[in-house]
């Protein structure tokens, strides 16, 4: 268990007061699959955007540990799962990249409107063909004097719709596997670059998906973060916060989740007794409070290894399985303990479970995971 010391708490406690109205209408706006930008104005304004960032571009200057705990009392607090994932996307997807491995230029210029949350951003590495399988990016750029070109396409892109900025993985070195990758930084509106309309989905409904289309699209060698061919380096590392940071917010959502079975079980009576004195009750749970507790330990333990800059891949991918599968669960469960009523929309469980489904799915399937802890361990 971690003691959080009183600022880090406090830090929280004042998040926590922007809950409430960060959820208002979270029904309203799910069922209609639009971005809840009034909503945003709130993020903006309550400061999550500038955690773990440097004060020197508007930042708090907070680690990575402190940033997953603020992101779990979102999880807790705000009902939105559509908003809270686009608030995690925003923060990994541009601001890290940029601020461990871009240029002084790039920082610079950009940092402090993603801190400030005028600069939304978003990150594109899945392609139509491709999947999960990242090395296998059709998308290519080649240098032309001061300039890169891109084409190629790219899907499944969060934020795609209202993202102001986009680091683009593209593959600049054809026979270089792993080495072959380079991320580009690529502004809404540069020529040659189109977004799709969002594409409609099962979950996560707020956070707008869309596709990346790139024909002859000239972007600035300034743009590339890190170096040419360094692009896996930078992804394995987005990648690691990605998981850490999106994760430590379903944690805070098992754990309303939980609280509100806990006064289900103990207010609702069938057969004259209250629900939760049923074993059958009782057991899913004590369940679902394993589950958070596991998720909590991998989660914060691989945030240690990363943070300390430890060999974290095996912590990562466990941590990864662990918490999608126990949100799952969690999800299910607390459908099937209110019953007919957590299958109404209006008790907001059922959009609990259609978006604990895409946990399972975005950054690298469960099978992936599984498949990745194979080969540390020699299979």
């Amino acid at each position: 268990m971690i003691n959080w010391n009183a600022d880090q708490r406090a830090l929280r406690a004042g998040l926590a007061e922007w809950c409430d109205a960060l959820s208002v209408g979270h029904l309203e706006y799910d069922a209609s699959g639009m971005f809840p930008w009034d909503k945003w104005k709130l993020i903006q304004e309550c400061g999550i955007l500038r955690l773990p960032f440097e004060e020197r571009w508007g930042g708090l200057g907070q680690d990575l540990r402190t940033t997953m705990y603020l992101l779990e009392g979102l999880g807790y607090g705000c009902r939105d799962g559509g908003l809270n994932f686009s608030v995690s996307t925003h923060l990994v997807s541009t601001g890290i990249p940029l601020q461990t491995f871009g240029s002084a230029e790039l920082t610079a210029r950009y940092l402090p409107g993603i801190c400030a949350g005028e600069t939304i951003g978003a990150h594109a590495i899945t392609e139509p063909d491709g999947g999960s399988d990242a090395l296998a990016m059709r998308t290519h750029a080649h240098r032309d004097g001061e300039h890169y070109v891109l084409n190629g396409s790219k899907t499944f892109v969060s934020n795609g719709a209202v993202a102001d900025l986009f680091v683009v993985y593209a593959r600049t070195h054809p026979d270089a596997g792993p080495l072959g990758l380079t991320p580009f930084l690529v502004e809404r509106g540069t020529p040659g670059f189109q977004i799709s309309n969002p594409i409609a989905k099962m979950g996560l409904r707020t956070s707008p998906l869309t596709e990346l289309f790139f024909h002859d699209c000239r972007v600035p060698a300034g743009n590339v973060i890190g170096r040419p061919g360094g692009g896996f380096i930078v992804l394995d590392h987005v990648m690691k916060w990605e998981i850490l940071c999106s994760f430590a917010i379903n944690l805070g959502e098992m754990e309303h989740r939980l609280e509100r079975c806990i006064n289900y079980a103990r207010t609702r009576t069938q057969f004259g007794a209250p629900i939760g004195s049923y074993q059958a009750i009782s057991h899913k749970i004590a369940d679902m409070k394993v589950g958070i507790e596991i998720t909590r330990k991998c989660l914060f333990d691989a945030a240690e290894a990363v943070t300390h800059k430890r060999e974290a891949t095996i912590d990562v991918a466990i941590a990864k399985l662990v918490a999608s599968e126990h949100n799952l669960a969690s999800a299910a469960a607390a459908v099937q303990i209110f019953g007919g009523n957590g299958y109404m929309v209006e008790y907001g469980l059922e959009k609990d479970l259609r978006n604990a489904v895409a946990g399972t799915i975005y950054s690298g399937t469960s099978e992936i995971q599984r498949n990745r802890i194979a080969s540390m361990l020699g299979l």
